[in-house]
């Protein structure tokens, strides 16, 4: 393809609200172009890019029997009310009417429309295993878009569910698709990892999360050298040795004046105590009624592990007049001493049914926390003698110094982008759309269902948070939009023109591209539009290598050039050939 007539409008700055790396390079390189907030427009050298993702996606999903359909974007609300998840989902879910009133929805995701196309026409386990699957635009109506395309309105997903008429069948399916999707991010030149993580609101009990490794993440990766992986949401600690008190110097509790300050990083710089020595104390309200949960100072608490220790199906955060009611006092300054046994009088009377305490707390001693007080802390709290947990369980995110779940040892931690994640959902969805079939023994049954996403979007932005340097994309071979940049020095010569339209012959013959820059530009502007676009290989053909009867190769990962001889260049083209995956 001639740059001369390749729609490639570069940037030298990118716009000021490009909040990341990829959305930057994205919009200089002539990748994409914005829309409205989170909606964006793909331009011709970002499409070829999305397109081989798409593809390297299809072929794997083929391989372990997938087969693709084409769902509608636009769908009825009755589905969703059968689901339950018309009420629940949000104001992400960008709800529509039509010009006879019907209510729909733009399609943030499929397991309804799926689970009904299913449902109508499979009615025997003799139909099964099915996997189908498909690349649907998606829209979720996000209340801040951010980082481009990484986390935009409109995106592109693939989408896969499965069928089965067993849960041994759908774990055997969980695992090929597994293994399908390590190939797909293999063959797209990530680096990646897959990750134990929750299900979250798709539902299910089983699933993973593929990261691609990036100091730019958003997401944190906790990793142990035994094998053990898990998203920060998901991870699992052992619990640290016990330690045992020293009586003597167990101090008393105290109350002290803390106006104004109800953070545990503004009382431990007013008290000068350190935050793991603060029993942070929070109110949630499980199925309706209230638990209190306690976690240390400098840890977060993971609701996700909170709410499957109790086993409920709803959690959230007490509203301030459960505090009020319980502690006596506003949030910030409730704690656990005696709190089973303190009973304020308020607009709510429902009592404190569960204590429930982070296992790190069994190694503080002269805790910090609320005095039950409006503007008081207590200092010198004791496990035991001052407050006494129901239950202890691992209820933090898992955070530096934390043991692995597995073997014992520190996990350590990364960044990382997700861009795809596997579900095994289970009966949620075939049961509440009746999506049941005959068993062998003639009972009606629900199908056991697999879910499987990749944002394909997502994809191609991680490959370039992973892949860049100061001077623009370096791609992987495989997903990057032409394999080769072939630059003419002095394009107008008769003799340059020629060799270039040879070696552009010789790349299209093997089955590759080039992006063959024949414009009247100085070298300069023609070698930086080459490193911002980053394509793999570089190949320039001037009258100087041509004095040589050569042509200057150099890959855009290195610094280094080196010269081939033109006679030579259909037999490195091979070699080149074999390094995409």
């Amino acid at each position: 393809m001639k740059l001369s007539n390749f729609f490639l409008p570069t940037l030298r700055e990118a716009p000021q609200d490009a909040d990341n790396i990829s959305v930057k390079l994205m919009f200089r390189a002539g990748m994409i172009r914005k829309l409205a907030s989170g909606i964006y427009e793909w331009l011709p050298v970002g499409l070829r890019t999305l397109r081989k993702v798409e593809n390297i996606v299809r072929g794997e999903l083929n391989r372990v029997g997938g087969q693709e359909v084409w769902l509608p974007v636009i769908q009825p609300k009755e589905l969703w009310m059968e689901t339950g998840r018309w009420q629940v989902y949000g104001k992400e879910l960008l709800r529509i009417t039509d010009r006879k009133d019907s209510e729909f929805c733009f399609a943030p995701t499929a397991e309804e429309v799926i689970t009904n196309m299913v449902r109508r026409d499979v009615s025997s386990y003799r139909q099964l295993p099915l996997l189908l699957y498909q690349f649907g635009l998606k829209f979720r109506d996000e209340i801040r878009p951010r980082f481009g395309v990484m986390r935009s309105r409109e995106f592109l997903m693939k989408d896969a569910y499965s069928f089965h008429a067993s849960d041994a069948d759908a774990q055997k399916w969980y695992g090929l698709l597994y293994g399908a999707y390590e190939r797909i991010f293999t063959r797209c030149g990530l680096t990646f990892s897959p990750v134990e993580a929750d299900s979250g609101p798709i539902g299910g009990n089983h699933s993973h999360e593929f990261m691609v490794i990036a100091d730019t993440g958003e997401a944190e990766i906790a990793l142990c050298e035994c094998g053990y992986a898990a998203n920060t949401e998901k991870a699992e600690t052992a619990e640290h040795p016990a330690r045992q008190a020293d009586p003597s110097k167990l101090e008393p509790v105290r109350d002290i004046p803390t106006p104004g300050l109800y953070t545990v990083e503004d009382v431990a710089k007013f008290l000068k105590k350190n935050p793991k020595q603060f029993i942070k104390t929070l109110f949630f309200l499980a199925d309706g009624l209230p638990v209190m949960a306690l976690v240390r100072g400098d840890h977060e608490l993971n609701e996700n592990k909170l709410r499957r220790f109790l086993g409920v199906k709803e959690l959230e955060k007490a509203p301030q007049h459960i505090y009020e009611a319980i502690a006596g006092c506003p949030a910030g300054f409730a704690g656990p001493v005696d709190i089973k046994n303190r009973y304020a009088a308020g607009k709510d009377t429902r009592p404190l049914t569960k204590l429930v305490a982070d296992h790190a707390l069994k190694n503080v001693f002269n805790g910090v926390s609320g005095a039950n007080k409006n503007d008081t802390h207590s200092t010198g709290i004791n496990l035991g003698r001052d407050y006494q947990p129901d239950a202890f369980a691992d209820l933090h995110v898992a955070a530096p110094g934390d043991l692995c779940p597995k073997c014992g040892k520190l996990l350590a931690f990364k960044r990382g982008i997700e861009v795809g994640q596997t579900f095994k959902l289970g009966t949620k969805y075939s049961e509440s759309l009746k999506c049941n079939i005959l068993d062998e023994r003639q009972q009606e049954v629900p199908m056991v269902m697999g879910c499987y996403g990749i944002g394909v979007t997502r994809t191609v932005a991680a490959a370039i948070e992973q892949g860049h340097d100061e001077y623009g994309i370096i791609w992987p071979p495989a997903i990057a939009p032409f394999e080769f940049s072939l630059i003419s020095i002095e394009s107008e010569d008769a003799a340059v023109a020629g060799a270039s339209a040879a070696i552009n012959d010789a790349i299209l013959a093997e089955g590759m591209e080039a992006l063959w820059d024949d414009r009247d530009e100085r070298p300069g502007v023609k070698f930086k539009d080459a490193d911002l676009v980053g394509l793999p290989w570089r190949l320039v053909v001037s009258t100087k290598t041509l004095k040589d009867g050569e042509c200057e190769f150099k890959r855009r990962a290195s610094k280094e050039a080196a010269r081939w001889k033109l006679a030579e260049v259909p037999a490195r083209l091979k070699e080149l050939k074999a390094e995409i995956k």
